[in-house]
């Protein structure tokens, strides 16, 4: 009987955060591949999991797909985990789930936190309509194109912001959008420190005065007063 791949999410941030069901899952398969078996071991130790781990990431994907495939058609379940949050959303994982798929594994999501939807419902902005565009590039001339596409959007925009650029980024999101542009910074979500700066860009920039730890910017769409 083949195995099962079980896409679990984790916490964010607050480790109280975690499901039943996803604690039952990662005690009851036979591996859990994650992102970094390192991060995974806190989670893993403080539930007191002692399921088998392996490394499973952008580095090393490619080679360790078919491993992981070939365990499932063996009889093994895996449950899949990043960092923090759910699996393959801006996150490696969705060519293991393809790669499931194509094989006619079952696939089964174990939901849990993600810091798209953790932002969006504290941000204030409409959430009926949104889209997610992950990490702006690195790049001076690619992010300047990428946020100019965000001029004329009228649905609310969510993108992750790492500390070392979060300053750059929302000084060119006031250049290229304009400094009444309503938006949301969300700063360590479900963590001790959780801070959320609403208003127009410009008074966000005068407002945020810490710039360490994880960000996500949800962006008004240019409709929004």
């Amino acid at each position: 009987m083949e195995g099962k791949l079980f896409v679990v999410g984790t916490p964010i941030g607050n480790l109280e955060d975690i499901t039943f069901r996803a604690v039952k899952t990662l005690k009851e398969v036979d591996l859990i591949a994650c992102e970094d078996t390192r991060r995974a071991k806190i989670l893993l130790q403080h539930f007191e999991i002692d399921t088998p781990t392996v490394s499973y990431n952008e580095h090393n994907e490619r080679q360790r797909i078919p491993e992981l495939i070939e365990k499932m058609k063996a009889g093994s379940s895996i449950a899949l985990l990043s960092d923090a949050g759910m699996p393959t959303i801006s996150d490696p994982g969705y060519r293991l789930v393809r790669a499931a798929r194509d094989a006619e594994i079952q696939v089964i999501s174990v939901p849990g936190p993600s810091a798209v939807t953790a932002a969006l419902s504290v941000s204030g902005l409409p959430t009926d309509r949104f889209i997610f565009e992950g990490f702006l590039p690195r790049k001076k001339g690619k992010r300047e194109r990428k946020i100019m596409e965000f001029r004329d959007e009228t649905r609310t925009v969510v993108i992750f912001e790492s500390v070392h650029r979060i300053e750059r980024t929302l000084h060119e999101l006031a250049e290229l959008l304009g400094r009444d542009r309503k938006i949301a910074v969300c700063r360590e979500l479900t963590k001790i420190f959780e801070e959320v700066i609403y208003g127009s860009i410009g008074e966000v920039i005068e407002k945020l005065k810490v710039k360490k730890g994880e960000f996500v910017i949800v962006i008004g769409g240019k409709d929004v007063k």
